[in-house]
Protein backbone atom coordinates (compact mmCIF):
# COMPACT_ATOMS: atom_id res chain seq x y z
CA UNK A 1 0.00 0.00 0.00
CA UNK A 2 0.87 3.71 -0.75
CA UNK A 3 3.74 2.71 -3.46
CA UNK A 4 1.81 4.96 -5.82
CA UNK A 5 1.86 7.64 -3.64
CA UNK A 6 5.41 7.41 -2.92
CA UNK A 7 5.98 7.15 -6.46
CA UNK A 8 4.14 10.53 -7.11
CA UNK A 9 6.22 12.24 -4.77
CA UNK A 10 9.57 11.18 -6.21
CA UNK A 11 8.09 12.21 -9.69
CA UNK A 12 7.30 15.25 -8.63
CA UNK A 13 10.41 15.75 -6.47
CA UNK A 14 12.43 15.10 -10.10
CA UNK A 15 14.43 12.10 -8.51
CA UNK A 16 12.90 9.04 -10.56
CA UNK A 17 13.91 5.38 -9.82
CA UNK A 18 16.49 5.01 -12.83
CA UNK A 19 15.93 1.23 -13.64
CA UNK A 20 18.25 -0.78 -16.22
CA UNK A 21 16.80 -4.04 -18.05
CA UNK A 22 19.27 -6.73 -18.95
CA UNK A 23 17.16 -9.30 -21.33
CA UNK A 24 14.32 -7.63 -23.64
CA UNK A 25 12.06 -10.45 -24.43
CA UNK A 26 8.65 -10.95 -23.21
CA UNK A 27 9.26 -10.86 -19.40
CA UNK A 28 11.17 -7.50 -20.18
CA UNK A 29 8.83 -6.35 -23.06
CA UNK A 30 5.84 -6.47 -20.88
CA UNK A 31 7.65 -4.65 -17.93
CA UNK A 32 8.61 -2.15 -20.42
CA UNK A 33 4.80 -1.45 -21.40
CA UNK A 34 4.45 -0.41 -18.38
CA UNK A 35 7.51 1.07 -17.29
CA UNK A 36 6.81 3.96 -19.39
CA UNK A 37 2.93 5.07 -17.79
CA UNK A 38 4.20 4.56 -14.46
CA UNK A 39 5.35 7.96 -12.25
CA UNK A 40 8.55 8.20 -10.57
CA UNK A 41 10.08 5.78 -12.79
CA UNK A 42 12.37 6.05 -15.72
CA UNK A 43 14.25 3.44 -17.60
CA UNK A 44 17.47 4.88 -18.71
CA UNK A 45 19.65 1.66 -19.93
CA UNK A 46 18.21 -1.43 -21.98
CA UNK A 47 20.92 -4.41 -22.41
CA UNK A 48 20.30 -7.26 -24.43
CA UNK A 49 22.29 -9.01 -26.95
CA UNK A 50 20.98 -7.31 -29.95
CA UNK A 51 20.28 -3.70 -29.34
CA UNK A 52 18.51 -3.16 -32.41
CA UNK A 53 15.85 -6.36 -31.07
CA UNK A 54 15.84 -4.47 -27.69
CA UNK A 55 14.74 -1.11 -29.60
CA UNK A 56 12.10 -2.64 -31.20
CA UNK A 57 10.32 -4.32 -28.69
CA UNK A 58 10.17 -0.95 -26.98
CA UNK A 59 8.79 0.69 -29.98
CA UNK A 60 6.26 -2.66 -30.51
CA UNK A 61 4.64 -2.02 -26.64
CA UNK A 62 4.05 1.70 -27.38
CA UNK A 63 7.17 3.51 -26.48
CA UNK A 64 7.43 6.76 -28.91
CA UNK A 65 10.80 7.77 -30.94
CA UNK A 66 10.73 10.94 -27.98
CA UNK A 67 10.79 8.88 -25.53
CA UNK A 68 13.35 6.59 -26.83
CA UNK A 69 15.94 9.42 -27.01
CA UNK A 70 16.15 8.94 -23.58
CA UNK A 71 17.05 5.48 -23.67
CA UNK A 72 20.81 4.37 -24.08
CA UNK A 73 20.81 0.28 -25.53
CA UNK A 74 23.90 -2.01 -25.14
CA UNK A 75 24.47 -5.14 -25.53
CA UNK A 76 26.16 -5.68 -22.47
CA UNK A 77 24.59 -6.47 -18.89
CA UNK A 78 28.19 -5.31 -17.16
CA UNK A 79 28.14 -2.54 -19.12
CA UNK A 80 24.57 -1.76 -17.70
CA UNK A 81 25.57 -2.54 -14.29
CA UNK A 82 29.09 -0.81 -14.29
CA UNK A 83 27.45 2.47 -15.40
CA UNK A 84 26.19 5.80 -13.44
CA UNK A 85 22.59 5.82 -14.80
CA UNK A 86 20.99 3.18 -13.12
CA UNK A 87 19.68 2.97 -9.47
CA UNK A 88 17.97 -0.77 -9.62
CA UNK A 89 19.11 -3.73 -12.78
CA UNK A 90 16.63 -6.00 -13.88
CA UNK A 91 18.05 -9.05 -14.85
CA UNK A 92 15.34 -10.83 -17.03
CA UNK A 93 17.84 -13.10 -19.40
CA UNK A 94 16.33 -16.48 -17.71
CA UNK A 95 20.44 -17.58 -17.50
CA UNK A 96 21.74 -19.17 -14.40
CA UNK A 97 25.16 -18.56 -15.40
CA UNK A 98 24.76 -14.91 -16.33
CA UNK A 99 22.33 -13.96 -13.54
CA UNK A 100 25.25 -15.06 -10.96
CA UNK A 101 27.61 -13.15 -12.98
CA UNK A 102 24.88 -10.14 -12.99
CA UNK A 103 24.58 -10.51 -9.33
CA UNK A 104 27.78 -10.39 -8.18
CA UNK A 105 28.84 -6.94 -10.70
CA UNK A 106 25.76 -5.36 -8.49
CA UNK A 107 27.02 -6.18 -5.67
CA UNK A 108 31.03 -4.58 -6.64
CA UNK A 109 29.20 -1.39 -7.94
CA UNK A 110 26.53 -1.21 -5.56
CA UNK A 111 23.29 -1.65 -8.02
CA UNK A 112 19.77 -3.03 -6.26
CA UNK A 113 19.02 -6.10 -8.59
CA UNK A 114 15.24 -7.25 -8.78
CA UNK A 115 15.87 -11.23 -10.34
CA UNK A 116 13.01 -12.33 -13.20
CA UNK A 117 15.76 -14.83 -13.73
CA UNK A 118 14.39 -17.68 -11.23
CA UNK A 119 17.02 -20.02 -13.24
CA UNK A 120 19.73 -18.36 -11.51
CA UNK A 121 18.09 -17.92 -7.57
CA UNK A 122 17.10 -22.18 -7.72
CA UNK A 123 20.55 -22.64 -8.68
CA UNK A 124 22.51 -20.40 -6.78
CA UNK A 125 19.82 -17.90 -4.88
CA UNK A 126 21.08 -18.45 -1.10
CA UNK A 127 24.40 -17.56 -1.62
CA UNK A 128 23.81 -14.82 -3.84
CA UNK A 129 21.11 -12.89 -1.47
CA UNK A 130 23.49 -13.43 1.39
CA UNK A 131 26.27 -11.80 -1.01
CA UNK A 132 24.08 -9.08 -1.78
CA UNK A 133 23.11 -8.21 2.10
CA UNK A 134 26.92 -8.24 2.92
CA UNK A 135 27.36 -5.94 -0.22
CA UNK A 136 24.19 -3.42 1.52
CA UNK A 137 21.99 -4.29 -1.45
CA UNK A 138 18.84 -5.24 -2.34
CA UNK A 139 18.69 -8.79 -4.03
CA UNK A 140 14.65 -9.61 -4.79
CA UNK A 141 12.39 -11.95 -6.26
CA UNK A 142 10.47 -10.22 -9.60
CA UNK A 143 6.51 -9.23 -8.30
CA UNK A 144 4.41 -10.58 -11.21
CA UNK A 145 6.28 -13.48 -11.73
CA UNK A 146 4.65 -16.80 -9.19
CA UNK A 147 7.40 -17.14 -6.86
CA UNK A 148 6.97 -13.90 -5.49
CA UNK A 149 3.13 -13.79 -5.30
CA UNK A 150 3.45 -16.92 -3.67
CA UNK A 151 5.63 -15.00 -0.58
CA UNK A 152 3.64 -12.50 -0.68
CA UNK A 153 0.04 -14.60 0.50
CA UNK A 154 2.75 -16.30 3.03
CA UNK A 155 3.71 -13.47 4.40
CA UNK A 156 0.40 -12.40 4.59
CA UNK A 157 -0.71 -14.98 6.12
CA UNK A 158 1.78 -15.15 9.03
CA UNK A 159 1.45 -11.48 9.50
CA UNK A 160 -1.99 -12.28 10.63
CA UNK A 161 -0.96 -14.78 13.03
CA UNK A 162 -1.95 -17.55 10.72
CA UNK A 163 0.04 -20.90 10.42
CA UNK A 164 1.05 -21.42 6.99
CA UNK A 165 -0.07 -25.22 6.00
CA UNK A 166 1.16 -25.14 1.97
CA UNK A 167 1.79 -22.56 -0.65
CA UNK A 168 2.38 -23.03 -4.43
CA UNK A 169 0.57 -22.19 -7.34
CA UNK A 170 -1.63 -24.02 -10.09
CA UNK A 171 -0.24 -26.06 -14.07
CA UNK A 172 -1.45 -28.08 -16.41
CA UNK A 173 0.05 -31.81 -15.57
CA UNK A 174 0.05 -34.96 -16.05
CA UNK A 175 2.99 -37.98 -15.43
CA UNK A 176 3.70 -38.50 -19.04
CA UNK A 177 4.48 -34.55 -19.21
CA UNK A 178 8.52 -35.50 -17.51
CA UNK A 179 9.41 -36.98 -21.01
CA UNK A 180 7.78 -34.77 -23.11
CA UNK A 181 10.73 -33.25 -25.71
CA UNK A 182 10.68 -30.19 -27.93
CA UNK A 183 9.62 -32.12 -30.21
CA UNK A 184 6.29 -33.81 -28.19
CA UNK A 185 5.45 -30.55 -26.39
CA UNK A 186 2.93 -28.62 -29.06
CA UNK A 187 0.13 -31.27 -29.26
CA UNK A 188 -0.05 -31.25 -25.39
CA UNK A 189 -1.06 -27.15 -25.38
CA UNK A 190 -3.32 -28.02 -28.64
CA UNK A 191 -0.69 -25.73 -31.16
CA UNK A 192 0.28 -27.41 -34.18
CA UNK A 193 4.03 -27.07 -34.60
CA UNK A 194 3.08 -25.35 -38.37
CA UNK A 195 1.17 -22.55 -35.85
CA UNK A 196 4.42 -22.61 -33.47
CA UNK A 197 6.57 -22.14 -35.92
CA UNK A 198 4.31 -18.71 -37.13
CA UNK A 199 4.12 -17.27 -33.55
CA UNK A 200 7.55 -17.60 -33.31
CA UNK A 201 7.13 -19.87 -30.07
CA UNK A 202 10.21 -21.51 -28.28
CA UNK A 203 9.59 -24.95 -28.11
CA UNK A 204 12.32 -25.62 -25.11
CA UNK A 205 11.24 -23.29 -23.21
CA UNK A 206 7.27 -23.66 -23.37
CA UNK A 207 8.69 -27.97 -22.81
CA UNK A 208 10.06 -26.29 -19.36
CA UNK A 209 6.88 -25.06 -18.53
CA UNK A 210 5.54 -28.53 -19.10
CA UNK A 211 7.67 -30.92 -18.09
CA UNK A 212 7.60 -30.06 -14.67
CA UNK A 213 11.19 -28.26 -14.74
CA UNK A 214 9.68 -24.71 -14.09
CA UNK A 215 7.37 -25.49 -11.40
CA UNK A 216 10.18 -27.51 -9.20
CA UNK A 217 12.41 -24.35 -9.87
CA UNK A 218 9.74 -21.68 -8.79
CA UNK A 219 9.09 -23.79 -6.03
CA UNK A 220 12.75 -24.27 -4.98
CA UNK A 221 12.84 -20.10 -4.94
CA UNK A 222 9.63 -19.75 -2.81
CA UNK A 223 10.93 -22.73 0.14
CA UNK A 224 14.63 -20.77 -0.07
CA UNK A 225 12.67 -17.47 0.61
CA UNK A 226 9.89 -18.73 2.85
CA UNK A 227 11.73 -21.37 4.95
CA UNK A 228 8.68 -23.81 3.87
CA UNK A 229 9.86 -27.23 3.23
CA UNK A 230 10.44 -28.93 -0.04
CA UNK A 231 8.80 -32.34 -0.61
CA UNK A 232 11.38 -35.02 -2.53
CA UNK A 233 9.44 -34.81 -5.65
CA UNK A 234 6.11 -32.37 -6.59
CA UNK A 235 3.47 -34.22 -6.24
CA UNK A 236 1.10 -31.90 -8.32
CA UNK A 237 -2.38 -33.55 -7.41
CA UNK A 238 -5.49 -32.59 -9.47
CA UNK A 239 -7.17 -29.62 -7.20
CA UNK A 240 -9.05 -26.54 -8.01
CA UNK A 241 -10.22 -24.01 -5.82
CA UNK A 242 -12.54 -25.15 -3.70
CA UNK A 243 -10.77 -28.31 -2.59
CA UNK A 244 -7.31 -26.24 -1.67
CA UNK A 245 -8.12 -26.56 1.86
CA UNK A 246 -8.93 -30.68 1.92
CA UNK A 247 -6.56 -31.86 -0.26
CA UNK A 248 -3.57 -29.25 0.88
CA UNK A 249 -3.71 -29.89 3.98
CA UNK A 250 -1.74 -33.05 6.17
CA UNK A 251 -1.81 -36.67 5.72
CA UNK A 252 -2.60 -37.49 9.32
CA UNK A 253 -5.85 -34.93 8.35
CA UNK A 254 -6.92 -36.50 5.87
CA UNK A 255 -5.23 -34.31 2.94
CA UNK A 256 -2.02 -35.05 0.68
CA UNK A 257 1.25 -33.66 2.52
CA UNK A 258 4.01 -34.96 3.73
CA UNK A 259 5.17 -32.43 5.49
CA UNK A 260 3.01 -29.75 7.74
CA UNK A 261 4.36 -26.47 5.85
CA UNK A 262 5.54 -27.36 2.57
CA UNK A 263 5.23 -25.54 -1.08
CA UNK A 264 3.51 -28.06 -3.44
CA UNK A 265 2.05 -27.42 -7.30
CA UNK A 266 -1.41 -28.54 -8.04
CA UNK A 267 -2.81 -29.87 -11.51
CA UNK A 268 -5.61 -27.97 -13.33
CA UNK A 269 -6.11 -31.25 -14.95
CA UNK A 270 -7.34 -34.90 -13.55
CA UNK A 271 -4.97 -37.78 -13.98
CA UNK A 272 -7.55 -38.95 -16.99
CA UNK A 273 -7.19 -35.77 -18.60
CA UNK A 274 -10.40 -34.65 -17.88
CA UNK A 275 -10.72 -30.66 -16.84
CA UNK A 276 -10.67 -29.91 -13.46
CA UNK A 277 -13.36 -27.71 -12.06
CA UNK A 278 -12.51 -24.50 -11.22
CA UNK A 279 -8.43 -24.68 -11.33
CA UNK A 280 -5.93 -22.55 -10.63
CA UNK A 281 -3.51 -23.09 -13.44
CA UNK A 282 -3.01 -19.60 -13.50
CA UNK A 283 -2.63 -18.57 -10.29
CA UNK A 284 -1.18 -19.00 -6.52
CA UNK A 285 -2.53 -20.46 -3.12
CA UNK A 286 -1.71 -20.94 0.63
CA UNK A 287 -3.47 -22.95 2.97
CA UNK A 288 -3.49 -22.23 6.69
CA UNK A 289 -4.53 -23.21 10.12
CA UNK A 290 -7.21 -21.70 12.27
CA UNK A 291 -5.28 -22.89 15.04
CA UNK A 292 -8.29 -22.47 17.66
CA UNK A 293 -11.72 -23.09 17.57
CA UNK A 294 -12.92 -19.74 18.18
CA UNK A 295 -10.59 -18.91 14.51
CA UNK A 296 -12.64 -22.23 13.04
CA UNK A 297 -15.94 -20.61 14.27
CA UNK A 298 -14.75 -17.09 12.44
CA UNK A 299 -14.02 -18.94 9.11
CA UNK A 300 -17.54 -20.24 8.90
CA UNK A 301 -19.22 -17.26 9.97
CA UNK A 302 -17.43 -15.61 7.21
CA UNK A 303 -18.19 -17.69 4.68
CA UNK A 304 -14.63 -18.95 4.07
CA UNK A 305 -14.66 -22.62 2.01
CA UNK A 306 -12.55 -25.31 4.82
CA UNK A 307 -11.88 -28.97 4.87
CA UNK A 308 -14.77 -31.10 6.26
CA UNK A 309 -13.03 -30.19 9.72
CA UNK A 310 -13.09 -26.68 9.50
CA UNK A 311 -9.20 -26.71 10.60
CA UNK A 312 -8.34 -25.59 7.31
CA UNK A 313 -8.98 -22.96 4.70
CA UNK A 314 -7.51 -21.11 1.84
CA UNK A 315 -6.68 -17.88 -0.30
CA UNK A 316 -6.00 -17.71 -3.36
CA UNK A 317 -5.29 -15.19 -6.30
CA UNK A 318 -6.20 -16.63 -9.93
CA UNK A 319 -4.07 -14.86 -11.90
CA UNK A 320 -0.57 -13.71 -12.49
CA UNK A 321 0.44 -10.85 -14.44
CA UNK A 322 4.14 -11.58 -15.48
CA UNK A 323 5.78 -8.54 -16.22
CA UNK A 324 2.81 -6.22 -16.04
CA UNK A 325 3.45 -6.50 -12.63
CA UNK A 326 6.85 -6.08 -12.15
CA UNK A 327 6.90 -2.46 -11.28
CA UNK A 328 5.60 -3.72 -7.60
CA UNK A 329 9.61 -5.11 -7.38
CA UNK A 330 10.78 -2.21 -8.69
CA UNK A 331 9.12 0.27 -6.35
CA UNK A 332 9.18 -2.07 -3.40
CA UNK A 333 13.12 -2.06 -3.43
CA UNK A 334 13.44 1.59 -4.97
CA UNK A 335 11.58 3.64 -2.34
CA UNK A 336 11.69 1.25 0.90
CA UNK A 337 14.51 -1.05 0.37
CA UNK A 338 12.37 -4.20 0.96
CA UNK A 339 12.49 -7.47 -1.67
CA UNK A 340 9.62 -8.55 -2.55
CA UNK A 341 10.95 -12.41 -1.36
CA UNK A 342 14.35 -13.22 -1.27
CA UNK A 343 16.16 -16.50 -0.34
CA UNK A 344 16.09 -17.15 3.87
CA UNK A 345 17.93 -20.54 3.55
CA UNK A 346 18.54 -23.37 1.51
CA UNK A 347 15.55 -25.91 2.00
CA UNK A 348 15.20 -26.35 -1.50
CA UNK A 349 17.65 -27.81 -4.66
CA UNK A 350 16.39 -28.97 -8.18
CA UNK A 351 18.41 -31.77 -9.67
CA UNK A 352 18.89 -33.13 -13.30
CA UNK A 353 16.85 -36.18 -13.61
CA UNK A 354 16.47 -38.42 -16.97
CA UNK A 355 13.74 -38.13 -19.42
CA UNK A 356 14.54 -41.83 -20.48
CA UNK A 357 17.93 -44.33 -20.64
CA UNK A 358 21.36 -41.72 -21.10
CA UNK A 359 24.34 -43.62 -21.95
CA UNK A 360 27.90 -42.22 -21.50
CA UNK A 361 28.72 -39.80 -24.50
CA UNK A 362 25.11 -38.26 -24.53
CA UNK A 363 24.85 -34.61 -23.88
CA UNK A 364 22.49 -33.49 -21.82
CA UNK A 365 20.60 -29.88 -23.54
CA UNK A 366 19.52 -28.44 -19.84
CA UNK A 367 15.97 -27.21 -19.10
CA UNK A 368 13.10 -27.90 -21.29
CA UNK A 369 15.39 -30.58 -23.55
CA UNK A 370 15.51 -33.68 -24.87
CA UNK A 371 17.47 -35.27 -22.36
CA UNK A 372 16.69 -34.06 -18.46
CA UNK A 373 13.80 -32.25 -16.45
CA UNK A 374 14.20 -30.41 -13.22
CA UNK A 375 13.12 -32.64 -9.91
CA UNK A 376 12.63 -30.66 -6.82
CA UNK A 377 14.10 -31.78 -3.79
CA UNK A 378 14.74 -30.82 -0.33
CA UNK A 379 18.27 -29.44 -0.39
CA UNK A 380 19.67 -32.07 1.97
CA UNK A 381 18.81 -34.99 -0.06
CA UNK A 382 20.05 -33.30 -3.23
CA UNK A 383 23.39 -32.84 -1.64
CA UNK A 384 23.88 -36.53 0.45
CA UNK A 385 23.11 -38.00 -3.43
CA UNK A 386 25.33 -35.40 -5.23
CA UNK A 387 22.60 -34.32 -7.17
CA UNK A 388 23.44 -32.37 -10.45
CA UNK A 389 21.65 -29.07 -10.33
CA UNK A 390 19.57 -28.58 -13.33
CA UNK A 391 21.21 -25.21 -14.28
CA UNK A 392 24.16 -26.46 -14.52
CA UNK A 393 23.09 -29.48 -16.59
CA UNK A 394 23.31 -27.75 -20.32
CA UNK A 395 25.68 -28.94 -22.83
CA UNK A 396 27.86 -31.37 -20.43
CA UNK A 397 28.79 -35.07 -21.31
CA UNK A 398 27.51 -37.68 -19.49
CA UNK A 399 30.86 -40.14 -18.30
CA UNK A 400 28.07 -42.92 -17.05
CA UNK A 401 24.45 -44.28 -18.12
CA UNK A 402 21.55 -43.10 -16.18
CA UNK A 403 18.47 -44.82 -16.15
CA UNK A 404 14.84 -43.30 -16.87
CA UNK A 405 13.77 -41.08 -13.70
CA UNK A 406 16.60 -41.43 -11.92
CA UNK A 407 19.05 -38.32 -10.90
CA UNK A 408 22.13 -37.25 -13.08
CA UNK A 409 24.94 -36.72 -10.07
CA UNK A 410 28.11 -34.49 -9.99
CA UNK A 411 30.58 -37.40 -10.34
CA UNK A 412 28.12 -38.79 -14.03
CA UNK A 413 29.35 -35.90 -15.69
CA UNK A 414 32.33 -34.11 -17.56
CA UNK A 415 31.78 -30.26 -15.74
CA UNK A 416 33.83 -27.41 -16.74
CA UNK A 417 35.61 -25.34 -13.72
CA UNK A 418 33.38 -22.31 -14.91
CA UNK A 419 32.40 -19.13 -12.69
CA UNK A 420 29.05 -20.61 -12.23
CA UNK A 421 30.04 -23.67 -11.22
CA UNK A 422 32.42 -22.08 -8.89
CA UNK A 423 30.19 -20.28 -7.00
CA UNK A 424 27.59 -23.13 -6.94
CA UNK A 425 30.25 -25.03 -5.15
CA UNK A 426 30.98 -22.48 -2.76
CA UNK A 427 27.12 -22.30 -1.89
CA UNK A 428 27.48 -26.12 -1.31
CA UNK A 429 30.31 -26.08 1.10
CA UNK A 430 29.21 -22.43 3.01
CA UNK A 431 25.59 -22.79 3.53
CA UNK A 432 26.30 -26.42 4.51
CA UNK A 433 29.01 -25.67 6.74
CA UNK A 434 26.57 -22.87 8.29
CA UNK A 435 23.98 -25.55 9.23
CA UNK A 436 26.63 -28.00 10.93
CA UNK A 437 27.31 -25.08 13.04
Amino acid sequence: MNLHALLQRRQADGKPIRVGLIGAGKFGSMYLSQARRTAGIRLTTVADLSPARAREALARVGWTEAELHDVRFVESGAELIAGDRVDIVIDATGSPAAGIAHVLACCRHGKHVVMVNVEADALAGPLLARKAQEAGIVYSLAYGDQPALICEMVDWARAAGFEVIAAGKGTKYLPEYHASTPDTVWPYYGITPENARLGGLNAQMFNSFLDGTKSAIEMAAVANATGLAAPSGLGFPACGVDDLARVLRPRADGGMLAHRGQVEVISSVERDGRPVFRDLRWGVYVTFAAGSDYVERCFKEYGLVTDPSGQYTAMYKPYHLIGLELGISVASVGLRGEPTGAPVAFNADVVATAKRALKAGDMLDGEGGFTVYGKLLPASESLRLGGLPLGLAHKVKLKHAVAAGQPVRWQDVEIDDSPAVRFRREMEATLVAARAA
